[in-house]
């Protein structure tokens, strides 16, 4: 009966030595991916304006402001392509998108607006020390 007492024992400890010595000790920790980038965007009548003009890659939020005097929707072409939904006269909307380094033209589809040219440098760095606030 003592020498099962013992085995058991014996094996419990074995059990725990088997279990917590399977984990990694090197969990290498991803940094946190960058912040989206809050770019604005003017929809007028005679130009589009995309404020600021260069920024790095990655999520970007659009607001768009549409000043014109008729309904139009933003187009992102380039090496991403994006377009916002139709945005009334003096109204606002948002246009969410993941975008690569490169050169880009914002267009108004719907006005008749001269286009912007604008470029998406390297990616933006981490926000890995930043306070997010929501």
């Amino acid at each position: 009966m003592r020498r099962g007492r013992l085995l058991l024992i014996a094996a419990t400890v074995l059990a725990a030595l088997v279990v917590t010595g399977c984990g990694r000790d090197d969990f290498e920790n991803d940094p946190r991916p960058p912040l989206a980038a809050e770019i604005s965007v003017e929809l007028g009548d005679q130009r589009v304006v995309v404020s600021p003009r260069e920024f790095g890659a990655g999520l970007v939020n659009f607001t768009i402001a549409n000043l014109g005097d008729t309904e139009a929707a933003l187009a992102i072409d380039g090496p991403t392509v994006a377009e916002s939904d139709e945005v009334p006269p003096g109204g606002t909307a948002t246009l969410r998108a993941e975008l690569v380094s490169g050169e880009y033209r914002a267009s108004a589809e719907g006005a008749e607006a001269d286009p912007f040219d604008f470029e998406v440098g390297p990616e933006r760095e981490s926000a890995q020390d930043e306070l997010l606030l929501p």
